[in-house]
């Protein structure tokens, strides 16, 4: 027998999308970090996200760039170690292929958000950058797919993943409002909302596309007697009913 595809990241305990996806910001990350000066300026001018970067000079794509860069080395280490632990259960669940839309969509719903927030409140240099807005909205998916699921907090503090999730929220509205983060309060928010969206069984587009496409085929189906379909209703007034062939059974009268 073969070995079941992605079983090389089994032995790292993080599969192939998690370790692409921080492998991408860990290596753009370093090579600012160990950049000198004005290659670092010229990165961040060209890479990151601010409202004056998207609005003002039209550089949509540091929508996207934006997500792989992090200037904070300590947040770059917490960052490998949450997609080590954690994030890869999400892609375990959804397959690959979902999980990279999960990154894109809740990734772009909170740089967008942040830097409008941004534009609107200022200050117009304000930079919203790294996986922090995933990583949020991942705790969020994590706490509606496992609600009940018991997992430990960095090994210590024993939770459900129900209760993991609004611990973060608190978290975070103390984080942004003693603070008077609102651009990155807003991309936190943005993308968290997002992954309820995407992941909540009653909000999911996806499931509603799904639901959709049923009732449509259920509507075209139809109930033929005997194999062939009658109109009962051009049958002339006291003919008899058509009848069945000969030597047909129960489950031959019907067919959908």
């Amino acid at each position: 027998m073969s070995p079941r595809r992605g079983s090389r990241f089994e032995g790292l305990r993080i599969t192939r999308g998690a370790l692409i996806v921080v492998g991408l910001e860990i290596g753009l990350s370093l090579m600012w970090l160990l950049a000198d000066k004005p290659t670092r300026r010229t990165l961040w001018e060209y890479l990151v996200a601010t409202p004056e970067n998207v609005f003002e000079r039209y550089r949509v794509w540091t929508l996207a760039t934006s997500v792989f860069l992090e200037e904070k080395f300590l947040n770059l280490v917490l960052h490998g170690v949450v997609m080590w632990m954690f994030v890869p259960t999400l892609e375990r669940f959804w397959g690959t292929a979902r999980f990279y839309r999960f990154v894109a969509v809740t990734s772009l719903a909170g740089t967008l958000a942040g830097t409008a927030m941004g534009l609107l409140v200022g200050p117009p240099g304000v930079p919203i950058n790294g996986l922090d807005p995933f990583i949020y909205a991942s705790i969020v998916a994590f706490g509606i797919v496992y609600a009940r699921q018991p997992v430990q907090f960095f090994g210590v503090l024993p939770l459900t993943g129900r209760q993991l999730m609004y611990g973060f929220i608190a978290f975070l509205l103390l984080f942004v409002g003693l603070q008077q983060l609102w651009a990155l309060g807003a991309a936190f928010a943005a993308a968290m909302l997002a992954a309820a969206v995407m992941t909540s069984k009653r909000w999911s587009p996806g499931l509603a596309w799904r639901r959709w496409r049923i009732a449509r085929a259920r509507a075209k189906l139809s109930v033929l007697e005997g194999g062939a379909k009658h109109d009962l209703s051009a049958r002339p007034p006291g003919s008899p009913r058509p009848s069945r062939s000969p030597g047909a059974t129960d489950e031959q009268k019907w067919l959908n």
